[in-house]
């Protein structure tokens, strides 16, 4: 054990003989972890990161982006001028998706309309 790692470990066991950890906020309760292992060890920091600042990761913004083009085109008529720009942009979304390696199915079919469904009812 590592000189820190033991100078560490004397204080948490002193604080413990003393009873300083007896009356934390939700003492007794599990934790709740979140699953980070799907990202590779070198960038957990980095997304844990992220996820503090509220920020997400590009792929998953596209992802947000698309599912709100959609949502669009099926109010705006073919005829209507941003049509052809917003189906462009959907294009260019579902391009960067797929180079990303995510899927694009739930642009598409069944699962779009029971997720925009589902987003319209919240």
């Amino acid at each position: 054990m590592w000189l820190l790692d033991q100078w560490a470990e004397r204080h948490i066991l002193d604080a413990q003989q003393k009873g300083e950890f007896d009356n934390l906020a939700g003492s007794g309760e599990p934790l709740f972890l979140d699953d980070d292992s799907h990202v590779p060890n070198e960038l957990r920091a980095g997304y844990r990161l992220l996820k503090n600042a509220s920020c997400l990761p590009p792929e998953l913004e596209y992802r947000k982006e698309a599912v709100a083009l959609i949502d669009l085109l099926t109010s705006v008529q073919d005829d209507h001028p941003q049509y052809h720009e917003l189906n462009r942009r959907l294009s260019l979304l579902e391009l960067k998706l797929r180079q990303a390696g995510l899927s694009t199915d739930f642009l598409r079919g069944e699962y779009a309309a029971q997720l925009l469904q589902k987003i319209n009812e919240e």
